[in-house]
């Protein structure tokens, strides 16, 4: 019997797409269909990057199996090719275990690797350190300035502060001669048949939802994400690419190095999650073949999806 189809759950910061995971899988549960979650958050995947993450905490997954949180060091770099392996590894083995995987987070790049034909050209050692060395020279904004004059519909999906992904995109460019762009996702060769739901809040509430944000922020500060982040440095965050640069990590790290106060860590947090929730919004509102639900709507429009496929 062929699997179904998997079900992805994406969406902006914020929504409610972990607890609608959670509510389908205890419907498929209800019904007879075993079903277990698949992380598709990039900073997720780090152990001890909790209170940054909203990472929900075990005794809020109602018993329900979570695959691949908790599974890199902060010392580790995280690529999209390693989570497409990752990812897709853990699908297989939740299907041949006679469960129903559900992919949830807000990472759209990594979800596209997940279910799409995207395939990652290699890399180049020299290029790569020449790229680092005049990025430390003049900075991501300049960088992203370059990328935009050579490859637009890549800057449009790259935060122009990522200087990671910026150095990686002119990489491709100069490896391959081609644009970056046109390794991004081929929609018409999915990995495997899935239903992607979109989850946002109407436009009526997205000025609640920024205040929402903003005091989730506020909260993080407060419970301890100074506190946390002080214990992964001892553990290698500072010399950690990927995770060092995580929002609201890289400002509590400035807050221990004395760069800036948690008034002013906590504006730029906020700050930067707003821009980020903007970008999401941009990248699922790309796919037409999305199922678009809101809170209210979410779990009946979801099942409705899965059945419909």
């Amino acid at each position: 019997m062929p699997a179904s189809p998997l079900l992805v759950i994406g969406g902006p910061t914020g929504t409610g797409k972990s607890a609608l995971s959670l509510d389908v899988a205890e419907s498929l549960i209800a019904s007879g269909r075993p079903a277990e979650i698949v992380n598709a958050d990039a900073m997720q995947l780090y152990r001890g990057m909790d209170i940054g993450t909203a990472k929900l905490p075990h005794s809020e997954r109602r018993g329900i199996p979570h695959h691949l949180f908790d599974v890199l060091d902060v010392t580790e770099v995280s690529t999209v090719a390693d989570y497409q392996s990752l990812a897709r590894a853990a699908v297989s083995d939740i299907r041949a275990r006679g469960a129903e995987p559900i992919v949830v987070g807000g990472s759209g790049l990594y979800i596209s690797a997940l279910v799409h034909d995207l395939r990652f050209p290699g890399t180049d050692a020299a290029v790569r350190a020449a790229l680092e060395a005049e990025l430390d020279r003049v900075g991501p904004d300049a960088m992203w300035t370059r990328l935009e004059s050579l490859d637009p519909p890549a800057a449009a999906v790259i935060d122009r502060s990522n200087g990671r992904r910026v150095i990686r995109a002119l990489e491709v460019i100069a490896i391959t001669g081609e644009t970056y762009s046109a390794t991004l996702p081929d929609r018409t060769s999915p990995w495997t048949p899935h239903t992607l739901v979109v989850l946002d809040v109407p436009i009526e509430e997205r000025p609640a939802l920024k205040l929402r944000l903003g005091d989730r922020v506020e909260a993080m500060f407060r419970d301890g994400l100074v506190e946390e982040t002080r214990g992964l440095l001892e553990a290698g965050l500072r010399d950690g690419v990927t995770a060092s640069r995580a929002i609201g990590y890289s400002q509590a790290i400035g807050v221990i190095d004395g760069t800036m106060d948690v008034v002013a860590a906590v504006e730029e947090t906020t700050a930067l999650t707003l821009r980020y929730v903007r970008r999401q919004r941009s990248w699922f509102g790309r796919y037409d073949d999305g199922v678009r639900v809101t809170t209210a709507d979410a779990l009946p429009r979801a099942l409705d999806a899965l059945r419909a496929v």
